[in-house]
């Protein structure tokens, strides 16, 4: 059996339903368990403001980075299947999660496909995405755009409220 390449990885992980940190926490075990993802990082939890939609819950993120040996797809996969393990149920475009995971970064890889854009599409905009990326991934390049994460929050234009959970 031939060994693939680990990569580094960065995902964002979110929930706005039910108990939303254990929701996140189970997640990281399975990513863990499962073998998704190995030396993992995690960073703090952040209340955030819910974006598109409004009239919902706000959300708990939290950013996690570590090493896989999956493909992109295959990662892609695996989250989709933590995401059902988990509950979540299937609502339009923009609105709660009992559980989210997204893929941000896949090494220094770019790629648009029909089911997956890495860097992911919206992370420029996306102030609950960057400040717990920042916290855990500050130096790490995003490809399309050749800068640090802590460069691309600092042009982040998101003026949405992103605060340490149990700071607020």
């Amino acid at each position: 059996m031939v060994e693939r390449k680990k990569e580094f990885v960065l995902l964002s992980l979110g929930s706005n339903l039910g108990e939303r940190i254990e929701n996140i926490q189970k997640a990281i075990e399975l990513l863990i368990s499962l073998k998704v993802l190995e030396n993992v990082k995690i960073s703090s939890f952040y209340e955030t403001e819910p974006v598109g939609y409004k009239n919902q819950p706000n959300f708990i993120n939290i950013a996690v980075a570590g090493e896989t040996t999956l493909s992109a797809e295959e990662l892609l996969y695996r989250c989709k299947e933590i995401e059902k393990t988990l509950g979540r149920g299937t609502r339009p475009k923009w609105r709660e999660r009992e559980i989210d995971l997204d893929i941000i970064l896949y090494g220094e890889h770019t790629i648009n496909s029909n089911d997956l854009q890495i860097p992911h599409p919206e992370l420029e905009f996306r102030k609950f995405v960057l400040v717990p990326a920042n916290e855990i991934a500050s130096s790490w390049k995003v490809p399309n755009i050749n800068k640090t994460v802590s460069e691309v929050l600092r042009n982040c234009k998101d003026n949405s409220k992103v605060v340490k959970y149990g700071e607020n």
